[in-house]
């Protein structure tokens, strides 16, 4: 066994012990990238969860800003409330309240009620260019009225 052969093989006994996947991943994996590839949404957002989380591939916050973004753009609430996250927190991007609040508001105008929350949050607590407090009691307001099927 040459030296090459046998670090090859050491990396790849310790990848395998600390869990981590050798190559490409499981068939389920490989069929969601190729779905998330040719565009379809739903994949695409799936694809930067597990990214976001470690689940079912190596963690990656660039990876989930990618396939967040490409989700967002074509008007995937999910993926417009965690590409504002990575935002709101700094995940693999340079963290921008601001932009944060431009996608919890995509969201939050189709219903999304975790990105409700988190823009009430802002507008709460004057982030991201939420100045004024009392617009925080009354976006409050709208969430309440929108959860209780009291919209005109």
């Amino acid at each position: 066994m040459t030296h090459a052969t046998r670090f090859v093989a050491v990396a790849v006994l310790v990848a395998l012990a600390a869990g981590t996947p050798v190559q490409g991943q499981t068939p389920e994996i490989d069929a969601l990238r190729a779905r998330a590839e040719a565009g379809v949404t739903e994949a695409q957002y799936d694809l930067g969860n597990m990214y976001r989380n470690g689940r079912g591939v190596p963690q990656g916050n660039a990876e989930a800003v990618h396939w967040y973004r490409l989700a967002a753009d074509q008007g995937v609430p999910r993926a417009q409330y965690g590409l504002g996250f990575m935002y709101d927190n700094g995940r693999d991007v340079r963290q921008d309240k601001a932009e944060a609040a431009r996608w919890y508001r995509l969201a939050a105008d189709q219903g999304y009620v975790p990105a409700l929350t988190n823009l009430g949050n802002m507008y709460e607590t004057g982030e991201g260019g939420m100045l004024v407090h009392q617009a925080g009691r009354v976006f409050a307001w709208e969430v309440f009225e929108y959860l209780n099927g009291e919209e005109e």
